[in-house]
């Protein structure tokens, strides 16, 4: 008899330890399949660059890191279609900043939402004014949310030579955002020696853009954070251009990313 009730107190301890586990565990209601689909792989091929310049390992640990992503985190068409294949861009974006860290999760976030065009910062896509193409929401519901222009993240994809890409520029936001502030210092990994030699560069960077001598986008002397995802964007679509042009902005950025991609191309 004690026997059994110490089986059965066991038995009711491990159904509550697991209810509190699922209970944490993110679930994005979309069915993952196990095995990454062959199409899917094509996809990545075709339309992801940072994917087809992989070697086969790491292209298997991609498609893992996608799969994970999308098994945790809700995409969510509003008044759009949600295809494989917007979720498949939608997770790259979030997996190619984070590659070379295999532990990493983007904790505040719940839910990516899709918009059928551009948008306001009331995130309204069907009047005047709609210059927003991506955003991570801040404050209240939109708090866990990052929201895309579906066709601007398709375009971030479609075009490898432009230096541009929203759906990775918002998710290093998100990155940046890790150590609790969007602030363009990733502090978890900038150590407290490289964050004055990296707001010296800022600094100079954009004193350069704005005076029309640097191939850079200008938004990224909006602050240190636009800076930040803005030169990202140039890092992972043009690494070999980034690193000829602007040599000791593409050294920090390969240590803060930990990925020497210029190699790699």
């Amino acid at each position: 008899m004690k026997l059994f009730t110490l089986l059965f107190a066991g038995f009711l301890l491990a159904m509550l330890i697991w209810t509190i586990y699922k209970s944490k565990v993110k679930k994005s209601g979309f069915h993952v399949p196990e095995l990454f689909p062959e199409n899917w792989r094509r996809f990545l091929e075709s339309e992801v660059q940072f994917y087809s310049r992989l070697s086969p390992e790491e292209k298997s640990t991609f498609e893992a890191d996608v799969q994970k992503f999308l098994k945790r985190i809700r995409i969510t068409g509003v008044k759009c279609e949600v295809t494989d294949e917007d979720r498949l861009l939608v997770a790259s974006s979030a997996v190619i900043p984070i590659f070379e860290f295999p532990e990493w999760e983007y904790k505040s976030l719940c839910e990516v939402l899709l918009y059928p065009d551009l948008f306001t910062e009331k995130f309204d896509f069907t009047g005047d004014h709609r210059y927003t193409s991506g955003m991570v929401g801040s404050g209240g519901p939109m708090n866990n949310v990052v929201i895309f222009s579906k066709p601007a993240l398709r375009q971030g994809f479609d075009n490898k030579s432009d230096k541009s890409n929203v759906g990775i520029h918002e998710f290093v936001h998100l990155f940046d955002k890790q150590d609790g502030s969007i602030d363009g210092i990733p502090g978890i990994i900038m150590k407290n020696q490289t964050v004055l030699p990296w707001l010296h560069l800022i600094k100079t960077t954009t004193s350069e853009i704005l005076e029309g001598k640097s191939d850079i986008n200008p938004y990224g002397t909006t602050n240190n954070q636009e800076f930040l995802a803005v030169v990202s964007e140039y890092f992972f679509e043009r690494p070999k251009l980034l690193k000829s042009k602007h040599p000791e902005l593409y050294e920090i950025l390969s240590q803060v990313f930990k990925n020497d991609l210029a190699e790699k191309v």
